[in-house]
């Protein structure tokens, strides 16, 4: 059949259409072909079996013209023209080339020796382990499931073998097939409102007037890096009897990289080993130790002796290191697009959720650093802390037994000005903002989330059936019951024994919550003792200043205490979730996820529980302090508040934490990989590094994390609550975060490109059950930060003197002048006489007023030692603490009404992405029915021709 072309000639991409079939040009005037626009992840499936009648008579043109002018083209003709290797060498440039690539390709150590069949998988394994019979079955099978092998000894190990794996086209396209693999189908055609011809002249001077203003720096170079998105079309699970329909130039590079690799890991998974059912898969290979390692090759390297802006990139590893991994360009915004295509959407999702949470901690971080110089700027204006400063004849009681010596009010002049630096009229501001900060961000990725599965083709894609984890399979093979969705039999675990490991797994996750309680008691009883050690120290420096000194050591310990149980805490929630036996990968995934989340955020954030919420209120009052077992005094607030103390914890606990993962993450790679390449030298010299194909290269990286991206989001988890949670007490915690998530992306992006093997490529569809533990968290956060603010700080407590008991009572004001005079009504008095014997101090404080003290002040509001009941709660009390209960439940209720107000405004999906889908389905519906009518019309044309016309309408 001959055919016909029409459409846009002008240089853009021409539409071919069937001699006789239906242009959509006639029918729908204002559609255009649109190179620039979105991908789709519309289902086609309907549409190809409408088709499939007429796939004889239509046929696309893929001739030399329509792979020059077709925006679909693979990705890998997209590097720079005149400096391509391997990674963009296909069948054309290797037939046109003759023998002089193919000798390229067998150098560069990412083909076979003919250096025409590309490396899709390694698999790695020595000659001395003893699986050998095992290996042989494996590889037997492979070679009959028909993937390509080629065997290499390692040039630094004649006992390490490589295993090259390459998989032909026929094998891609069957298993692609199998796996509903999306591939390029056809182009899509949008709708374009008509523009009117004063909306067209506005438009013109608004471009003209652009072109004066400067390029936005946080854009990627677009000579540097080219545009890497798949073009306008649409994708289809892939079809072999359909082939025809996809746009194919290219057998070799239709298939990329990572889905060649993907398809590869897909077969290995499902060859059997060793006779028997269970005795399938390539990860019980590697885990009894039959095969070392297992990966996809990396494409080259990630270096180039010549400028990426004067011979472009070498390959997309190169690109990716100079546009996303190298430092220089840390304030660019990520190329998510070309992360996808190498890495897979997997870790595609992390990085952009990375980046979207990094961009969002800006306004966070400014209105924090905004409070916090607020603070700095009414800090001369402050009448608590001029009356502090100003308190010299106040005596304040020791906060510890004996050793302790009575001290001046003023001589807490610095820590009050410290504590109104982050505990100001702002905070409570800060506070709302947050919590509904938290809801924006969650609210705002979903939209996010949405575009990105829109554009990467994930919107209508489903996770296969899981099959069953090997362990579950072994577990309980002799109980088996059918599947109500694939009709077979499969293992089946009872409903009592399921119940009883659940309850046995909880007990593991209570007594581990109970280690980690029994932890931070310890840390409270050295609290405890150090007071007293550091008063009685001979430098003056920490004799006066105790509470610091202990609070910064005891900061210290717990972190030390934190990294220690972490260790633990890994191989218990191990021994736990495999203790539950999941049925597949995503259930251990998911549980052990919520396993070590729960461990670490407890762990992590205990102390600063008992700092924020216990210390000092339950000390009783001098001459009645409470003990533990009776012996030691429970640790007091410093006179000038709590909060310093919750500052302190938060600071060095989120900077050493965050630092100590940073070098983990990239300290330890790097030091590994040194230590390698060290080695090699000594042994071979250091001309043999050249020489090392990429398999040898990529195995002499270190491996990614057995938990996969894990690590990486349990980081940034905890870094979100520790931003959220607390940070009425900490306005500064969103800045720390976005200064260590900049460094952050990039030290991933730097070990995702050059220190690890480079992962298998995986689809998902988002960040999985991590979304809802931060939706936990923002809920939370809600909670404490209220309790912070009731009972942390002395935000209420001032509220309530100014209104009802200072200068402006019953005025209705709150200003600076109505403080005048809190501090001395905050404090109570005591006689000294009062005093236990084991209380007693050894100075009488006659170094104060040259007599011993008969009275000395303490924060509380208490009745003075001469009325009827000595002691009591005063009026005062409980004014403050009925307000304290009333900000609670006033805060909670304003916040989560405004949380969930957002929520319903934000939808989940922009409105032009909704427009969109409804309008391709528009078209889908129309192109369906074209195709339909043409069939039909063919059908009585052709009966017509052979006489065989009937005329079966009533009269």
């Amino acid at each position: 059949m001959e055919a016909r072309s029409s459409g846009i000639t002008n240089g853009e991409t021409k539409v071919f259409h069937p001699e006789g079939g239906v242009d959509l040009q006639s029918y729908q005037l204002d559609m255009q072909i649109l190179p620039d626009g979105p991908k789709s992840d519309v289902d086609f499936s309907e549409i190809l079996n409408a088709i499939q009648e007429m796939a004889k008579d239509v046929n696309i043109l893929f001739d030399e013209l329509e792979a020059v002018n077709s925006p679909c083209k693979d990705d890998d003709s997209l590097l720079h023209p005149g400096n391509l290797t391997s990674t963009s060498d296909d069948a054309s440039r290797l037939e046109a080339g003759g023998e002089t690539i193919p000798e390229k390709n067998k150098s560069n150590g990412l083909y076979f020796r003919d250096g025409k069949c590309r490396i899709d998988y390694i698999l790695v394994y020595r000659k001395s382990n003893p699986h050998m019979e095992k290996r042989e079955i494996f590889e037997r099978n492979i070679r009959a499931e028909g993937l390509q092998m080629e065997k290499e000894s390692s040039l630094i190990n004649s006992d390490i073998i490589f295993v090259k794996l390459h998989a032909p086209w026929e094998v891609l396209g069957r298993y692609a097939e199998q796996m509903n693999v999306r591939m390029p189908f056809r182009r899509k055609i949008y709708y374009l409102p008509r523009r009117y011809k004063f909306m067209s002249r506005i438009d013109k001077q608004i471009s003209s007037f652009r072109r004066w203003l400067p390029k936005k720096p946080m854009r990627l170079d677009k000579e540097t890096l080219p545009d890497l998105e798949e073009n306008d079309c649409y994708t289809a699970p892939f079809s072999q009897q359909r082939i025809h329909h996809f746009i194919i130039h290219n057998k070799d590079t239709f298939f990329n990289n990572a889905t060649r690799s993907r398809i590869v890991h897909h077969i290995l998974q499902r060859i059997k080993y060793e006779e028997g059912k269970n005795k399938i898969g390539l990860n019980r290979l590697l885990t009894n130790g039959s095969y070392e390692a297992a990966f996809p090759l990396h494409e080259g390297s990630y270096r180039s002796k010549n400028s990426i802006r004067t011979h472009g990139a070498v390959n997309h590893r190169h690109l990716l290191y100079e546009c996303w991994a190298s430092w220089g360009v840390w304030y660019k915004y990520q190329p998510l697009d070309l992360v996808r295509r190498y890495f897979g959407e997997k870790i595609g999702l992390y990085f952009a959720w990375l980046g979207w949470y990094t961009g969002m901690l800006f306004p966070a971080a400014f209105i924090g650093l905004f409070v916090f110089l607020y603070g700095i700027i009414t800090l001369d204006h402050c009448q608590v802390s001029k009356e502090v400063c100003q308190a010299t004849d106040i005596i304040m009681c020791p906060v510890c037994d004996k050793y302790c010596p009575f001290m001046r009010l003023s001589d807490s002049c610095v820590y009050a000005k410290v504590t109104h630096l982050f505990d100001n009229g702002a905070t409570v501001f800060f506070a709302v903002f947050m919590a509904v900060w938290a809801t924006v961000f969650l609210e705002f990725w979903k939209r996010r989330r949405a575009v990105i599965a829109y554009d990467w083709d994930l919107i209508d894609w489903e996770e296969e059936e899981e099959e069953i984890r090997p362990q579950f399979e072994a577990k309980y093979s002799k109980k088996e019951r059918m599947n109500p969705i694939s009709g077979k039999p499969e293992p089946y675990q009872a409903f009592a024994d399921k119940c009883s490991r659940l309850i046995v797994s909880a007990s593991g996750i209570f007594f581990m919550i109970c280690v980690v309680i029994a932890a931070v008691f310890g840390i409270v009883i050295y609290r405890v003792v150090t007071v007293s050690t550091f008063a009685a120290f001979k430098w003056a420096l920490i004799r006066n200043n105790s509470q610091v000194a202990t609070t910064g050591t005891a900061v210290c310990i717990n972190f030390c205490i934190i990294m220690l149980l972490n260790v633990l805490y890994e191989k218990v929630a191990l021994l736990l979730t495999n203790l539950e036996q999941p049925r597949t990968e995503s259930e251990w995934e998911n549980s052990f996820t919520l396993k070590m989340f729960l461990f670490q955020f407890v762990n992590l954030n205990s102390s600063t529980f008992y700092i924020a919420f216990f210390l000092g209120r339950f000390t009783g009052h001098p001459g009645a302090y409470l003990r533990l077992i009776n012996r030691w005094r429970l640790e007091e607030c410093h006179p000038s508040g709590c909060l310093i103390d919750l500052c302190m914890q938060m600071g060095i606990i989120m900077v050493l934490k965050q630092t100590w993962n940073n070098f983990m993450e990239l300290g330890y790679p790097l030091i590994q990989n040194w230590w390698t390449r060290r080695k090699v030298r000594q042994e071979h010299g250091p001309e043999r590094k050249i020489s090392f194909p990429q398999w040898e290269k990529d195995y002499n990286l270190q491996p990614m994390n057995a938990y996969g991206l894990f690590d990486e989001y349990l980081e940034m988890i905890l870094q979100f609550g520790f931003t959220t949670i607390f940070v009425a007490a900490f306005p500064l915690a969103p800045l720390l975060a976005l200064l260590n998530n900049i460094i952050e992306i990039r030290l991933d992006a730097y070990k995702f490109v050059t220190q690890w093997r480079r992962p298998l490529a995986s689809r998902a569809k988002d960040i999985g059950i991590w979304y809802g533990i931060l939706e936990g968290i923002g809920i939370l956060s809600v909670i404490t930060n209220a309790f912070v603010i009731a009972i942390t700080s002395d935000f209420i407590p001032r509220l309530v003197y100014a209104y009802k008991y200072g200068p402006c009572a019953g005025q209705g004001e709150a200003g600076q002048k109505c403080m005048v005079g809190y501090v001395n009504a905050s404090l109570s008095v005591f006689r000294i006489s009062d005093f236990e014997n084991r209380s007693e101090p050894e100075s009488d404080g006659s170094e104060f007023s040259g007599t011993p003290l008969k009275y000395c002040r303490y924060r509380d509001y208490r009745d003075p030692p001469h009325s009827l009941v000595p002691y009591g709660y005063t009026l005062q009390f409980w004014h403050v603490l009925a307000a304290r209960l009333a900000f609670i439940i006033v805060f909670e209720h304003l916040v989560f009404c405004i949380k969930h107000l957002i929520s319903y405004l934000i939808p989940d999906l922009p409105k032009d992405l909704r427009d969109r889908m409804r309008r391709e389905k528009y078209l889908i519906q129309e192109m369906m029915y074209e195709a339909e009518l043409e069939r039909l019309q063919k059908e009585r044309k052709e009966r017509k021709k052979n006489g065989k016309a009937h005329h079966n309408e009533w009269p």
